[in-house]
């Protein structure tokens, strides 16, 4: 009887714990998001690849408070106060022109570094610390399986970013403040020619400036490897 028992308990943790899936966000990846990515400029061109001029913001929804602080950009005074890098804050990041490089920093931490404005986010699966508000804030991730964990049919990065310092949706000083929340969703395509792509969806929730949530999709193209990595600092202009 007692050897019974035992073979059931044991038998019982296995199923347990094959429930629960791998133990690692690394291990649980529905997708594989690691690698070099470049952005790849298919609309916005004027508001990407170049800063617009002052009062230029037709396709994002403002209030009275965004747009009266919108209108008081003034690019030298962010470079006197140290806040050049406002437009490269977790709000605006991955509409910025470049290359993202994507790595497991550990088990349970994802890391994306952009080398347009040399900044370094990291996607938390689990709890992490918070300490002074950042550009990047503070992002936690969690994988979502299409058709279940254990369906085999891939699935996508959901990322919530809050804890930010106040920045820019656009170069030209359209605001988003320290409130504002931040919902991403990571999703991978294979096209037949073997090439991938990486489309990222962002909301942006901020009542302080905006109307409504204001979204936007992304689009990156897989390289083979770093070539035209070109790491450059934080531009006000």
């Amino acid at each position: 009887m007692k050897l019974a028992a035992c073979l059931y308990l044991a038998a019982l943790s296995s199923a347990l714990l094959a429930q629960r899936g791998p133990a690692t966000a690394k291990a649980a990846a529905p997708i594989d998001l690691t690698g070099y990515w470049v952005s790849i400029i298919t609309e916005d061109w004027r508001y990407r690849m170049m800063t617009p001029a002052k009062g230029d913001f037709p396709s994002i929804p403002l209030n009275p408070e965004g747009v009266k602080t919108a209108n008081l950009w003034d690019a030298a005074k962010d470079e006197a106060d140290g806040n050049q890098c406002r437009s490269y804050g977790a709000g605006n990041i991955m509409r910025v022109a470049g290359r993202i490089h994507i790595t497991w920093q550990d088990d349970n931490i994802l890391k994306v570094e952009m080398d347009n404005g040399e900044q370094t986010r990291l996607f938390h699966f689990g709890d992490a610390n918070e300490g002074a508000a950042t550009w990047q804030g503070i992002s936690a991730a969690q994988w979502e399986y299409a058709g279940g964990r254990n369906s085999g049919r891939g699935g996508d990065l959901k990322v919530v970013t809050r804890h930010m310092k106040p920045g820019y949706l656009q170069k030209n000083g359209v605001p988003y403040s320290a409130d504002a929340v931040v919902t991403e969703h990571f999703d991978v395509t294979h096209e037949p020619d073997g090439g991938s792509w990486l489309i990222v969806t962002t909301l942006v929730d901020d009542p302080k400036y905006l109307q409504r949530p204001f979204q936007r999709s992304t689009h990156f193209r897989k390289q083979a490897d770093a070539k035209g990595w070109d790491p450059e600092p934080c531009s006000a202009r």
